[in-house]
């Protein structure tokens, strides 16, 4: 990839987890090396409709659509805090490099919003983790590193993070 190939927006889906940073470090590079811009992403999952339907047992479902819709504005907000502070501890270079341009913290399915958001932002690459998980004690990718890999119509870089 060169910058004549257009690269010039990579979005960087995370869902902050123990295995982000080495993902992040290899999107940085490759903003760095193509001067890029960056689009950090973290989707919040809505409550289940199991969950949902435990919890309009106990209230009606006015309070409960108020109490999920004032939670879940709340999580945004810390989770963009977080997101910030997670690129502050992780860019750290003395050359005044910084290309995260926008953090973006939605809420919804994972899939749905990483293609999503890489469609409205215009993004030329995405760079994500694998998100592994063990059946039968092999390493399987997770349903989102495989949905958008399957659905993007730019490339996807999935980065191993175990």
């Amino acid at each position: 990839m060169s910058k004549d190939l257009g690269v010039s927006t990579i979005l960087y889906p995370t869902d902050l987890g123990d295995h982000a940073k080495p993902v992040f470090k290899h999107a940085l590079a490759l903003a760095k090396q193509y001067d890029a811009n960056i689009v950090m992403l973290h989707v919040v999952e809505p409550l289940s409709d199991t969950a949902m339907a435990f919890i309009s047992l106990s209230v009606s479902k006015d309070v409960t659509d108020k109490v999920q819709k004032a939670t879940m504005q709340e999580i945004l907000v810390k989770m963009k805090a977080q997101l910030e502070k997670f690129y502050a501890d992780e860019c750290n270079d003395k050359e005044g490099f910084s290309p995260v341009k926008e953090f973006i913290v939605v809420g919804g399915k994972p899939s749905e919003e990483v293609l999503r958001v890489a469609e409205e932002d215009n993004v030329d690459m995405i760079v994500m983790g694998k998100s592994t998980r063990k059946v039968r004690g092999i390493r399987v990718m997770g349903s989102t590193a495989r949905r958008v890999s399957r659905m993007s119509n730019v490339p996807v870089l999935i980065v191993p993070n175990y």
